[in-house]
């Protein structure tokens, strides 16, 4: 993925995740970029943003949980599904709000 591809797909993926959860923290980790609801504190990661050479990847702590009737989420693994992104319009497309809106839930439920 070329860079000003992937920049504008951060950026639209930084827009939502303030919309949804002001609060939220954004930190460099894992060589991408991880949000967490409170500062340094694992448990409360919800979701990552990631560049590959084919695309970009959001990914999300507790995808296995998420309503996806339309079936944009990819993963098998017990907890986590991630949403691949190839061009700017497939933020939207794919309905990335819709699901860092659902991350931003579970992550501030009471455990």
């Amino acid at each position: 993925m070329d860079f000003a591809t992937a920049e504008q797909i951060g950026a639209m993926i930084e827009e939502i995740v303030a919309a949804v959860a002001p609060s939220a923290k954004g930190r460099a980790m894992y060589g991408g970029r991880v949000f967490e609801m409170e500062a340094g504190n694992p448990r409360t990661l919800f979701a990552g943003f990631f560049v590959y050479d084919g695309h970009a990847s959001v990914e999300f702590s507790h995808g296995a949980r998420f309503e996806d009737p339309a079936g944009h989420l990819e993963g098998k693994g017990k907890h986590r599904r991630h949403v691949n992104l190839r061009a700017p319009e497939d933020v939207q497309a794919k309905g990335v709000a819709g699901f860092v809106a659902q991350a931003v839930k579970l992550a501030t439920e009471p455990a």
